[in-house]
């Protein structure tokens, strides 16, 4: 299809082109070149004569026929026309059509909808949104309302969780062998706790630590698709929130076949005896720095600084798989050596003394510190070593660390959750407008993600045709 193009020159003017894009690789043909000018009003007798070229090549009327010449016949005069308003309706139904794809219209919740598609559009409190909802759209709703419907929300989780799922199942190949989990935490603009005692300030991966915080557990598929979401009080330990959201899971969809990915944060031998016992798969990652010396000595030995090459023995929360990464290396060491930086300038310049990794007390004075040479030397035999426990039988390690290795699906479904549908600030201090709000942004991601995936499939199809 022909266009006009416009492309600086060496001399700094501009060059009026009219140009279309053929063959297999999509090359830029110049049908026509117009000529160049410096000024505006040159430019614009450029486009003019650029335009003409183009009704004449398509051979069709021009819908503002006066912009080229004084017209015999206007089929749309702008001279009459007179905006008063206008709505974004493409926006809308676009997200509605994806809304409906997803499968949450049977929710039969219009207000659910208006404000996922909003949170989407643009993230903002529920009064703005409907306020937008209004100036974009046309759809009103009663600001008095607002906050009685919101609470309703609640009561559809399950069913928006089961709409996932189907989703996932007929989309994605999902079949419940394999889910990734993880938790963030979301603090509010206050330093009160609330009167339900939900809020609570704990260990914040914000660094927010004295403000009243949630947790927020996420299972997703391999896409990073979201299929289960939980909240839990701010001061909660994450390796506390695995075991009841995952059992809550398989006894809502009756799963007999699961395995489950996750971090460090999660493993604990209550943890994962406690998967066995439910008979749950789990493929966690290791915490290195608690096993024995004589181990990493042994495992430091096997993989002799070698990538390809697999350590694994037996513990007693499930099999240990370790590899190696020069890559990794190169960051642990960097890191290392700005902790040890930081811990020797606090031995040389004493006063009040932190908590740092590679500092202890002197061994001859309570008033002394000094480097942890012992801690130091563990954690050089480890640079480059990533571990990796799972319960599965005859695990094949390459398998074991590429599904761990998906886990990064689940930490960019997070960080879209948080940067680009902003689920915080929350405006809320209620348990049932905040458990409302969390299930508004787990829908949105829902839509976000799947308009994510349908898209990188189609640049793959296209990709491969192409070839």
């Amino acid at each position: 299809m022909a266009r006009i193009r416009k492309v600086k020159t060496a001399s700094g003017k501009t060059a009026i082109q009219v140009v279309s894009r053929e063959g297999l690789f999509r090359r830029t043909k110049i049908l026509k070149h117009f000529g160049s000018a410096s000024n505006k009003t040159e430019i614009d007798n450029l486009l003019v004569l650029a335009q003409k070229f183009l009704v004449e090549q398509e051979k069709t009327m021009p819908l503002f026929p006066e912009l080229f010449e004084p017209p015999k016949y206007d089929l749309v005069s702008r001279q009459h026309i007179k905006a008063k308003s206008g709505k974004h309706m493409f926006a809308y139904e676009f997200l509605d059509k994806y809304y409906k794809l997803n499968g949450f219209e049977s929710l039969n919740n219009k207000l659910l909808k208006d404000l996922v598609i909003m949170r989407i559009i643009e993230p903002c409190s529920k009064l703005r949104s409907i306020s937008l909802l209004s100036k974009y759209f046309g759809v009103v709703y009663p600001k008095n309302s607002l906050y009685l419907r919101l609470p309703l929300i609640n009561n559809l989780k399950v069913d928006a969780e089961k709409i996932t799922v189907n989703y996932a199942r007929k989309n994605l190949s999902f079949d419940f062998s394999l889910v990734f989990f993880d938790v963030t935490t979301l603090y509010f603009e206050t330093f009160k706790v609330d009167k339900d005692n939900f809020r609570k300030p704990g260990f914040s991966k914000d660094g927010k630590h004295q403000q009243p915080q949630i947790l927020v557990s996420l299972v997703v598929t391999k896409e990073g698709y979201p299929i289960a979401a939980d909240i839990f009080e701010g001061n909660t330990f994450e390796g506390h929130t695995i075991i009841p959201v995952i059992l809550n899971f398989k006894n809502l969809h009756k799963i007999t076949n699961l395995t489950i990915v996750a971090d460090a944060g999660m493993l604990s031998q209550k943890n994962t005896q406690k998967l066995t016992e439910k008979n749950l798969n789990y493929i966690v990652g290791a915490r290195l720095s608690s096993l024995p010396l004589k181990t990493i000595k042994e495992m430091t030995t096997t993989l002799d600084k070698r990538e390809g090459v697999y350590f694994q023995t037996e513990t007693p929360n499930g099999t240990l798989i370790c590899d190696y990464s020069t890559k990794r290396a190169s960051k642990n060491r960097f890191d290392r050596e700005k902790q040890i930086k930081k811990a020797q300038n606090q031995i040389n310049n004493p006063g009040k003394i932190r908590k740092l990794r590679f500092l202890k007390q002197a061994s001859n004075s309570k008033l002394k510190y000094e480097l942890n040479q012992k801690l130091i030397e563990k954690q050089e035999l480890l640079d480059g070593i990533k571990g990796y426990i799972t319960n599965l039988k005859d695990p094949n390690p390459k398998l074991i660390i590429a599904r761990y290795k998906d886990l990064w699906h689940i930490e960019k479904s997070f960080r879209i959750a948080k940067s680009d549908l902003q689920t915080r600030p929350i405006y809320h201090h209620k348990l049932e407008n905040i458990k409302a709000h969390i299930l508004i942004v787990f829908v949105a991601l829902a839509i976000s993600k799947s308009i994510e995936i349908i898209k990188n499939n189609c640049i793959m199809n296209m990709a491969w045709i192409t070839r």
